[in-house]
């Protein structure tokens, strides 16, 4: 079925030259779970990728030129290195496109040339393989290894240089250090240095198979402190423990190796991209723009309620500190929240208005309240999930729906005065939030207050946003929108399955599905992967499993092993496709939600709605750290039944065989 699916598109969808080609891979998935390109004719290609550290944000544009050569340019992103105006882009930003080899590495007195970049290797570190051939059977094999420092700020480089050929050779590369000090005017700490260093060998003779080893690092402080050394082995030991740690907790199984390595990548994308910011552990959708600050789209909607079931400590207290810092906004005349919390929590943007940051928020807090599993703080958070669905309920129009003055675009496509992702949110809210007020020992009053206010809203989406459009049976994204919108797969993602197959044959046709994923709106150029993984997940969710794995496949090896690799990826053409990182929450998510159909309700209680595809006999996802514990699900095919095991430290706690598309609930 893949397979006549990407033929379906690459007719739908011609591709006019090789390098856009999508129909063979440029990567493949290593034994170990690392992905990697191993190069061939097809270059020059070059690429992006963006790591993180708790300091540190780096962008790596690298490729493989013409002549087989590596080419690097290393982007530097230093969150609390503020810049002035200290806005939402004020991060100190440099790039460098040092080529210590081909400038600085001699061999027998002379540089070497006419590199052969053998592979490149992706798992959390990048690690370049090349070959050298020198004179009289000469040959030198380099390794790069690069990567962000997990809590420093600074950069590492790792060169490894091996004589893989018959004759010793002399081998000298020269210390260097170069300072960059920054105008005192334009920081608001005054003057920054910002140091590059290579550490060097010293000249010495190098015998065949013998290997030697030199290092650089990138770092960035402000004037006056003091900076220690970096020990890039300890660093990239550092940094190899934590995507250990991303990949040895909630572990996906299933016999589809592209989607279970693009789950593990997503793992470390989501995680990352945390900094420790003098207002807290705060995530940031990077890219070299969004740094040291919170969303109510990116953060508190998008990637916190996933950060539960990772059970990555820094990531859940990122998400508790978000909300926290929304808290602060929540006022007695029901003035709209901030959209953004920005400069490390010292001040706000709301530049496009109310957005539905509300719904977005109380969603979010909702979901991840209940997750987390932990009493005292979702009582914690309970007033700001209160407050929310109450700015909600009063921005009500005649109609029962949300207004707004825009969407999570913020006017780049027309939104109306009421959007359909608005209310679909708060819908949710409202059905999380029952779920979370008995928990809390909230009274009868205001949770029945809430189911009334859901079933009317759930009436209300219908009667406003329900109608013809493009001559499909589904919703328009605003009254009077005439034309199709990928976010009309909202409703499936909350329940609301009323309308879902014309929705999905909307989703689907040639008007709205791409190559790259769905456009924003039909007719238009533009893609943010944001809404294809919510509609990916929404067709798990509402039973659609076969056209849900069929088009999950295809994104999942595009973005892993085709042309730009290994993560989801923002937008395009805004960004380039740059790799922001709640995006691979939401991929995350249509695992956890969708396929697996997780939906918490309760502090230790959730819904379990497996959509076992057809063609697989299990699917497993293992070391949940959600609802305040560590298990296993395994979803199995017993004949004509789903079999649904749930372990806990290899002990069995919960075996029931169901039919397919049926719920069970679990109780801890």
């Amino acid at each position: 079925m893949k397979k006549i699916l990407i033929l379906f598109l690459s007719i739908l969808f011609p591709v006019g030259n090789a390098q856009n080609d999508r129909t063979a891979n440029r990567w493949k998935i290593d034994d170990s779970g690392s992905i990697t390109w191993t190069i061939d004719s097809r270059i020059p290609h070059d690429d992006h990728i963006e790591m993180s550290g708790e300091r540190i944000s780096t962008v790596l544009r690298y490729g493989v030129d013409a002549k087989g050569a590596f080419t690097l340019e290393r982007s530097f992103v230093w969150p609390m290195l503020r810049t002035i105006p200290n806005n939402t882009h004020a991060s100190l930003m440099r790039r460098f496109g040092w080529n210590i080899i081909g400038d600085m590495l001699t061999i027998n007195g002379r540089r070497v040339a006419d590199e052969k970049v053998k592979s490149i290797t992706l798992d959390g570190v990048m690690t370049v393989v090349s070959e050298f051939e020198l004179p009289r059977n000469g040959k030198i094999e380099l390794t790069r290894y690069l990567f962000p420092s997990t809590q420093k700020a600074a950069y590492c480089e790792k060169y490894a240089i091996t004589n893989a050929g018959q004759q010793p050779f002399v081998i000298e590369v020269p210390e260097a250090r170069s300072i960059t000090k920054t105008d005192p005017q334009k920081g608001v700490d005054g003057e920054y240095e910002i140091e590059a260093l290579v550490g060097g060998i010293a000249g010495r003779t190098v015998s065949p198979g013998e290997s030697v080893v030199f290092y650089a690092d990138f770092k960035a402080f402000r004037k006056g402190e003091q900076t220690e050394a970096i020990d890039v082995e300890k660093e990239l030991s550092a940094r190899k423990n934590l995507i250990g740690r991303f990949w040895g907790n909630l572990i996906l199984e299933t016999p589809n190796r592209t989607i279970n390595t693009m789950f593990a990548f997503a793992k470390i994308r989501g995680a990352e991209s945390i900094y420790k910011t003098k207002g807290g552990y705060m995530h940031g959708p990077g890219g070299e723009s969004y740094y040291a600050a919170l969303w109510a789209n990116d953060q508190a909607e998008y990637i916190n309620p996933f950060f539960p079931y990772l059970g990555y400590d820094t990531g859940n207290k990122s998400a508790y500190n978000s909300y926290k810092h929304f808290a602060r906004f929540m006022n007695d005349g029901y003035k709209p929240i901030p959209s953004s919390i920005v400069a490390e929590g010292t001040d706000i943007w709301n530049g496009a208005g109310d957005r539905g940051d509300a719904a977005m928020i109380a969603y979010g807090v909702a979901r991840y309240s209940l997750s987390r599993g932990d009493k005292e703080e979702a009582l914690e958070l309970w007033p700001l999930l209160e407050w929310c669905l109450e700015y909600c309920r009063r921005n009500l129009n005649e109609d029962g729906v949300v207004t707004s003055d825009s969407d999570e675009l913020e006017n780049r496509f027309p939104a109306g005065d009421a959007n359909l992702c608005t209310s679909s949110l708060y819908y949710d809210a409202l059905i999380s939030a029952v779920y979370l007020g008995k928990e809390l020992g909230k009274s009868k009053v205001q949770l029945s207050a809430y189911t009334k206010q859901a079933g009317n809203l759930r009436k209300a989406i219908d009667l406003h946003f329900g109608g013809t459009v493009e001559g499909f049976d589904t919703y328009q994204y605003y009254k009077g929108n005439d034309v199709l919108r990928s976010w009309i797969c909202m409703p499936l993602t909350v329940g609301i399955y009323d309308r879902k197959e014309e929705t999905i044959k909307a989703l689907f046709s040639p008007r709205l599905w791409t190559r790259d994923g769905l456009l924003t709106q039909a007719g238009s150029e533009t893609f943010w992967d944001r809404s294809t993984l919510y509609a990916l997940r929404g067709v798990f969710e509402c039973g659609e499993t076969a056209k849900g794995i069929d088009y999950l496949s295809y994104y999942s090896n595009q973005r892993l092993l085709g042309e730009h690799v290994p993560y989801a990826i923002e937008a395009w053409p805004e960004g380039n496709q740059r790799h922001l990182s709640a995006e691979s929450g939401l991929y995350c998510r249509i695992i956890t939600e969708g396929m697996f159909g997780i939906r918490p309700t309760g502090l230790h209680a959730f819904t379990l709605t497996p959509r076992l595809p057809v063609g697989w006999d299990y699917m497993n996802l293992r070391k949940v750290k959600a609802f305040n514990d560590d298990f296993d699900i395994e979803i199995s095919r017993d004949k004509e039944l789903l079999n649904i095991r749930i372990s806990r430290n290899n002990k069995t706690i919960f075996n029931k065989n169901i039919k397919e598309g049926n719920t069970v609930t679990v109780k801890f």
